[in-house]
């Protein structure tokens, strides 16, 4: 059973996810919570397998709510949500720890399916905001840097990125251009089974919590850029 926590101010929005939720055999809303303070406090009593995270709320605002539940530490991952379709909310929401980020139009099985992804440790951003993000990114990570400029690394990032074989390379490209593990498997003729161990490998080798941090990665060592 996969149990949500709700924190959204609005009271007809929070009952129209419980009732979609609860409809679902799988999942139980175990609380809600109308402020990012409440969020948290909430995050820490429940222990919620995923929080539904509005952006904007009165007092602390989704984004600073998810910053502290992302650093204590708990097993919650947030998936945030919000009607608004704007670059800095995603990619400040994901910086700030959250497992993804959709827009409030997402079509109900969507919604669903995205919350038991996030459950099962994975990481979803909306198709409509994948192309943005990607940009977002690039322009936060080298903003005053011409594409033909070297990128100089980290050692820490050197070292994670020689730990990498040459198809782990491929697969955490796939992974930056927004593509799921079948979409990764049909490119590169692979078994969906294998695409997932090659990117667990990936994820431990990198050392990144989830798919959205090996994004990050990907664009600050060079292995992506804008299709």
């Amino acid at each position: 059973m996969t149990t949500v926590l709700i924190a959204d101010d609005q009271t007809l929005q929070r009952l129209g996810f419980r009732m979609l939720l609860e409809a679902q055999p799988d999942m139980a809303v175990v609380g809600e919570a109308a402020q990012g303070r409440d969020a948290v406090r909430l995050t820490a009593e429940l222990r919620p397998d995923v929080v539904l995270m509005d952006v904007r709320m009165p007092g602390m605002d989704g984004i600073e709510a998810t910053r502290r539940i992302a650093e204590s530490g708990g097993r919650s991952r947030v998936l945030v949500l919000t009607t608004f379709d704007l670059d800095e909310y995603a990619y400040e929401a994901l910086c700030a720890g959250a497992a993804g980020f959709f827009l409030k139009d997402a079509r109900p099985d969507e919604l669903v399916v995205g919350i038991r992804a996030v459950a099962a440790g994975d990481s979803v951003i909306s198709p409509s905001l994948t192309h943005k993000l990607i940009s977002a990114f690039t322009a936060h990570h080298s903003p005053h840097r011409p594409p033909s400029t070297p990128l100089e690394l980290t050692h820490g990032q050197r070292q994670r990125l020689a730990g990498l074989t040459d198809r782990e390379r491929e697969v955490l490209r796939c992974i930056a251009a927004g593509r799921s593990n079948q979409e990764i498997a049909n490119q590169l003729h692979l078994a969906e089974s294998t695409v997932k161990s090659h990117v667990s490998r990936i994820l431990t080798k990198i050392h990144a919590r989830d798919r959205v941090q090996a994004v990050i990665f990907a664009y600050d060592v060079g292995l992506a850029h804008l299709a």
